[in-house]
């Protein structure tokens, strides 16, 4: 089973070498099929002269440079229309995300035959390291709010860490997120058509070097439209979109 790892990249040059090395040593001696597809986002620093170096270091990488328009949603659906495997993972370039929760996932994903395997930073087992406190605040608020707009246990609907089937991905059609609510836009779907999935534990280090690119000023609105919009599938769609109905040939755009 291959796993494709999907890394959207935007002015990543502080880390991005690093991450990608990590992951493809960590896979490596893991033994695991896989590609590491980085979607370069428009960047302007040396993040591509960086990635076009690095390819003849890892066989496993790819790179493809983004289309205008720009952004982490256009980034990530760009991935998710490209990626070889049979199984994906959204993975952060700060390396916020650990290259052993990601084995850990892909593992949960084959022993168990679910459809994707969810992250929570936020049980006893995760360990987050240097999360900004107000950030955190909005974080745990939001995801209540979703908790019991859904009426799920699962607490980390934000956390972008997932993985998915190809065919999830496929019967997700057609995402509409441009930004980082894409993260939400996923699993909620993943859920309301009738997708299996397992919830494990994810450590998170905030990023040591460049920005983070998630503006929650700019989010808030984004993120409760797309909310919205799962919620009225749920409620009106009378099971329209469920995984029974689903045409799984249907393709992916960007």
């Amino acid at each position: 089973m291959k796993l494709s790892i999907v890394i959207p990249a935007h002015n990543e040059e502080g880390c991005i070498r690093e991450t990608v090395l990590a992951l493809h040593e960590k896979l490596s001696k893991e033994a695991i099929s896989h590609e590491i597809l980085v979607i370069n986002d428009n960047s302007k620093d040396r993040t591509k002269e960086i990635l076009t170096a690095l390819m003849s270091e890892v066989s496993s990488l790819r790179c493809i440079d983004n289309a205008p328009p720009n952004g982490f949603g256009f980034a990530v659906r760009c991935g998710l229309a490209n990626f070889s495997g049979d199984v994906v993972a959204v993975y952060m370039a700060d390396a916020s995300d650990s290259p052993e929760d990601l084995v850990k996932f892909y593992r949960e994903l084959a022993s168990t035959g679910a459809d994707c395997v969810f992250g929570s930073r936020f049980t006893r087992s995760s360990r987050v390291i240097d999360y900004p406190p107000m950030k955190l605040i909005i974080n745990r608020l939001a995801n209540l709010f979703i908790q019991i707009l859904f009426g799920l246990r699962y607490n980390d609907v934000t956390n972008a860490f997932k993985m998915y089937r190809k065919e999830v991905i496929i019967g997700l059609q057609p995402i509409l997120s441009h930004h980082f609510n894409l993260t939400v836009e996923l699993p909620l779907k993943s859920i309301i058509r009738g997708y299996s999935y397992r919830v494990l534990p994810n450590d998170w280090t905030n990023r040591k070097s460049g920005e983070s690119k998630l503006k929650i000023k700019e989010m808030g609105s984004r993120y409760l439209f797309v909310v919205l919009y799962c919620l009225m599938e749920k409620w009106l769609s009378r099971n329209d979109y469920h995984r029974t109905r689903s045409v799984k040939s249907h393709p992916i755009p960007n």
